[in-house]
């Protein structure tokens, strides 16, 4: 809302409402421990079909990683180890992420550990 008078244009300035401020205020804090770092993936790929191998064999692997791009190296990672395929040579089917059906109850999960030892 604009006022008006009817006195000097000088003295006159039209008054405007004054302006709502705005405070930037965190929603919601939590504890950064319990927020997931950790996703799980499921990778489906192959080695690519060749004139010897025209229907090559498709490996399923379930996966921890932050996000797919890191997925599909470990993937592609241990493709090299275990079937020597690599990711010039192979092709990825499916790349899907695992969400926990129970997330309170117990599982176990395999460790792949490796180490550099100097001895």
């Amino acid at each position: 809302q604009v006022r008006s008078c009817t006195a000097s244009p000088a003295s006159c300035r039209p008054t405007f409402p004054k302006q709502a401020s705005f405070v930037m205020v965190k929603s919601c804090t939590t504890d950064p421990s319990l927020q997931a770092k950790m996703h799980q993936y499921q990778i489906v790929g192959r080695a690519a079909p060749t004139p010897k191998n025209p229907v090559p064999k498709i490996y399923r692997m379930r996966l921890f990683a932050k996000n797919t791009v890191l997925a599909k190296s470990r993937f592609w990672y241990f493709m090299k180890k275990l079937n020597k395929a690599k990711k010039s040579g192979g092709e990825l089917l499916a790349v899907n992420e695992l969400f926990d059906k129970g997330p309170t109850k117990v599982k176990n999960y395999g460790i792949w550990l490796r180490y550099e030892s100097r001895t």
